[in-house]
Parts: C-alpha cells; structure tokens; sequence
C-alpha cells in the first residue's frame, strides 16, 4: 500500500510542476505579445517605425568604444590629437588643522 500512496503523491506533484511550468510559459508569451502591441500602436500613433531596443544599444556600443584601434566599420579612428598626456603631481594640503 505505500508504494501505491507514494506513486500517486509523485504523479500529483509532477501533474502540478508540469502545470505550473505551463502557466509561466503562457504568461510570458502573454506579456511579449502584449509588448509587441503595444510597441506597434505607439508606432502606429507617433508615425515613427518600432526599434529594437537590444540592437540600438549593440549600435552604440560598438568594438571601436572598447578598442579603438580595432577599426570597425563605421567606428571613427582615434587620432593622435585626441589624446592627451599630463603629468601626474601630488598636492599637498599646507593648511591643516592642529
């Protein structure tokens, strides 16, 4: 008899996880499609085509913003005049208080 009790507690408990991992999937298809469309009305309101967010950050951050001498396309050189060298010096504070 515990062994019938035990497999349908572990039936009822897969039965559970399986539903509830259901629920999460649909939940999040639900809000993606909720994002899309709202995405699309304010496109079809402001006149302006939908950007992928993801992409227009890849575009501004491109290789050349970590390495600039990795030439990539579109990314401007990195002229001699851009840089600039200095020297380093301590200041010393002479006014201390007792």
């Amino acid at each position: 008899m515990p062994s019938f009790i035990n497999r349908v507690l572990r039936f009822a408990l897969r039965l559970i996880l399986w539903v509830c991992a259901a629920v999460f999937a649909i939940s999040l298809l639900a809000a993606s499609l909720v994002l899309i469309a709202l995405g699309l009305l304010k496109a079809l309101i402001t006149g302006k085509k939908p950007q992928p967010m993801v992409f227009g950050r890849f575009r501004k951050v491109s290789p050349g913003a970590f390495w600039p001498g990795a030439g990539a396309r579109g990314a401007a050189p990195v002229r001699e005049a851009d840089v600039v060298d200095v020297e380093v010096r301590e200041i010393r504070d002479d006014k201390r208080l007792p």
